[in-house]
């Protein structure tokens, strides 16, 4: 008898541990040794044992209307029972930190300050059950937790696609509920100016509004010649502030410069190089409408808008953008050369850090700190300034080994805009980073030393909103890798892991519905990968896999019959084929995949590389992606494509025995406006004995296909075993082109040996 009760009480006790499904993940949950649940009523008080607190309470009572349908009365009067939120001395690395108990009678929380008694809360509902209900049963638990990093933060672009105040809100709330602390609001650029400034009232009037937009992705299908804008008046900028605080968030300003300017130079044409005209852009990518650095008036003009909003905004920081700035008229310009000579600078990129540290001296004259992309390192660092790294994580790294701090946000990791799936049903903006590569990151590169990681305050993931009309597509895009990111943040390092984070997500999912918040099941589309067979001998092992519960997965050999089999093992493909699969659930046929395969002599065989590709564009089956027989039949940068930003491409191919070949193809990406460029030229060389090499040629002749894509075949009439293919990489960018002054990224996605 005794034994059936052990038993008994362990099962209640896993029972009540699998509704623990907290993200992020706490630092330490116990299970007390005896189970059982502290049910919420309407009934049960919140009790404040400490001042100051009100903030929690109320963001609780809120959670528990807008969800539940029902709020708690709030007292300071000592009581037994209820929910308890209090304060408890913990030193941890970064305030934030807080203990959970609930037991018989009551829920106790306790933070190290106010903001982690807020996190308590935030876990606390994250107990609570995913259906609504009256009564809600909170298991016996025993949590404490404190945060990684001090900087936890979500950027989103209001300049592009304008938001009301009241979804701004609900995005501050979405931050709250992950734990984070910064929202970081783009709040200018050359489609919109959306911040209010009394003393240049143009800037709204005039440069908050376009004439039309783009119809489509980038170069677009058409324009809608509706007239488009809005701006947040000082005292709603104000509003939003004050709602951050109450959820311990700070808000981050980023008025652009100098260049996204064209909004600004159309309401005030005589603070650029040329006095115009310019126009309130209406289209996407980059201009070379940018403030004037040589004329005094502009920083006049920058520190009177600056003047306006740094009361507004309390936090510490200033975003000044620095980003993406073209040179050219700089270069035309006789005001911005006079500067130049006068103050003994090299060159244009000197003098966007001249304008930079200019204007660092008068923000921290007004006791703020400046934040700015990545940019701001070239021609020499602001001394003081913080650096958001986007452009990969080459920026951060160097910036903190010049010990300056840095805010990792990297395009390859955290840009929510790029897709989340391979069958995006809507535009997005491109690239592809999934649910697992977010999980997967971390803000700490490897090239830092343990002291010089200490420079990295934190992360954010950036929101640009070019392809985001609504806030349904907003959330859409957020959820669930938001999810993910607030993990990567909050919980130390050795507690991530997948296969836990997977299981806890099903129950965010069943939230997300409870929120009536839009987000991606792209987690449960079926997945394909592609990898060879271990001895390489020219075929390919296609294998299917998906997340979804009860489903099934079917396919057809299309190139054979159209036979429908199930799936139950990976797939041999020896020959050109097209493969059809899709989930079968509850009968509805789900989330098709199609892929195309056309074999060449080089497809399936062994490839090598020896000049390393960028460390997040090494495509999802790596190196053997270029001879995979698998090639993009879109422009995006999906995870067929292996990039190289700045080294040229040089693979070797296996053939597996000397054979006649009569050219090599590759094919390419070539999207300018992302700083994807075609090679200069391709070479292929050969070989019999994998030593010895012969060029057969070279070719710069690209061959253009849709969607921005292009190939450059190279006769190569010879008898060979080894061939090895050579792309120069285009270089620096030239000025007047997108990306001017950076390093061209060169995108192969496959290899043909015919």
């Amino acid at each position: 008898m005794r034994k059936l009760l052990t038993i008994a009480l362990l099962c209640s006790h896993a029972a009540l541990f699998s509704q623990v499904n907290i993200i992020p993940q706490p630092v330490e949950v116990k299970m007390p040794k005896v189970a059982g649940q502290f049910v919420i009523t309407k009934n049960t008080p919140i009790v404040l044992e400490g001042s100051g607190l009100e903030n929690s309470a109320n963001f609780l009572n809120d959670y528990l209307q807008q969800v539940y349908g029902f709020t708690l009365k709030v007292t300071d009067k000592s009581t037994p029972g209820g929910i308890h939120l209090n304060y408890e001395k913990m030193e941890y690395t970064y305030p934030g930190a807080y203990v959970l108990r609930s037991g018989k009678g009551q829920v106790y929380i306790a933070g190290d300050n106010e903001a982690g008694t807020f996190y308590g809360v935030q876990t606390l509902l994250q107990l609570l059950p995913v259906e609504k209900s009256a009564s809600l049963k909170v298991p016996y638990i025993d949590i404490k937790d404190y945060p990684r990093f001090q900087y936890r933060g979500l950027m989103l672009d209001v300049s592009r696609h304008f938001f009301p105040i009241s979804f701004v809100k609900k995005y501050i709330d979405y931050l709250a509920m992950h734990k984070m602390n910064y929202f970081h609001w783009h709040l200018t650029d050359d489609q919109g100016w959306r911040i209010e400034i009394k003393k240049y009232p143009k800037l709204t009037e005039v440069g908050g509004y376009r004439n039309g937009t783009i119809i489509g992705r980038y170069p677009g299908t058409g324009n809608d010649h509706q007239r488009y804008g809005g701006f947040y008046t000082q005292e709603e900028a104000k509003e939003i502030v004050a709602y951050a605080a109450k959820r311990y968030i700070t808000v981050i300003p980023e008025i652009e410069m100098p260049g996204h300017a064209s909004a600004a130079l159309t309401a005030y044409p005589h603070l650029g190089c040329t006095g115009g005209p310019y126009q309130v852009q209406q289209t996407w990518g980059v201009f070379n409408d940018v403030f004037c650095a040589g004329n005094d008036t502009v920083f006049n003009f920058m520190q009177d808008v600056l003047d306006e909003v740094i009361p507004l905004f309390p936090a510490k920081y200033v975003h000044v953008g620095a980003d993406e700035c073209p040179k050219d008229s700089w270069k035309k310009c006789p005001k911005c050369q006079k500067r130049i000579k006068d103050h003994n600078l090299k060159d244009e990129h000197e003098l966007q850090s001249y304008f930079i540290q200019r204007m660092e001296k008068y923000i921290n004259g007004k006791g703020k700190t400046l934040v700015g992309w990545d940019e701001i390192l070239e021609g020499g660092l602001a001394p003081n300034a913080v650096v958001m790294s986007w452009r990969g994580e080459a920026g951060g790294i160097e910036a903190a080994k010049q010990k300056h701090q840095v805010i990792m946000t990297p395009t390859t990791y955290v840009y929510f805009d790029y897709s989340q799936t391979k069958s995006e049903d809507s535009v997005t903006i491109g690239g592809f980073i999934p649910l697992q590569k977010v999980y997967g990151y971390e803000p700490i590169p490897k090239e830092l030393t343990a002291e010089e990681g200490k420079y990295i305050l934190g992360a954010q993931a950036n929101l640009w909103t070019e392809y985001i009309l609504y806030p349904s597509k907003v959330e859409y895009m957020i959820f669930p890798r938001a999810t993910a990111l607030s993990e990567v943040l909050w919980s130390p390092k050795e507690k991530r892991d997948w296969n836990s984070f997977e299981k806890r997500l099903q129950t965010q999912f069943k939230r997300y519905d409870l929120w009536g918040s839009s987000y991606s099941k792209a987690y449960f589309d079926l997945k394909a990968s592609i990898a060879p067979t271990p001895n390489y001998d020219g075929s390919i092992l296609y294998s299917l896999q998906t997340a979804a519960p009860n489903s099934k997965i079917l396919y057809t050999l299309n190139g054979y019959d159209s036979k429908v089999s199930v799936y139950s093992k990976p797939l041999v493909v020896k020959m050109d084929d097209q493969i059809g699969a899709m989930l079968e659930v509850n009968g509805q046929q789900l989330s098709p995949v199609n892929q195309k395969f056309s074999f060449n002599k080089a497809t399936g065989r062994k490839v090598s590389i020896t000049t390393p590709t960028a460390e997040n564009r090494r495509g999802n089956g790596g190196t053997f992606g270029l001879v995979n027989g698998a090639q993009s039949e879109k422009g995006i940068l999906g995870d067929e494509w292996l990039g190289w930003q700045g080294p040229d491409m040089e693979a070797i191919i296996d053939l597996g025995k000397i054979q006649s070949i009569s050219s090599v193809k590759v094919h390419l990406l070539d999207q300018q406006p992302s700083w994807v460029y075609l090679p200069e030229y391709v070479e292929v060389l050969v070989s019999e004995d994998g030593k010895n090499f012969q060029s057969t040629g070279k070719s710069n002749q690209a061959v253009k296909e849709s969607h921005n894509m292009a190939s450059i075949t190279v006769p190569a009439a010879a008898k060979a075993r080894y061939v090895k293919v050579f792309a120069r990489n285009h270089g620096t960018i030239a000025d007047g082109n997108p990306g001017a002054g950076s390093k061209a990224w060169l995108f192969v996605d496959e290899i043909s040996v015919n």
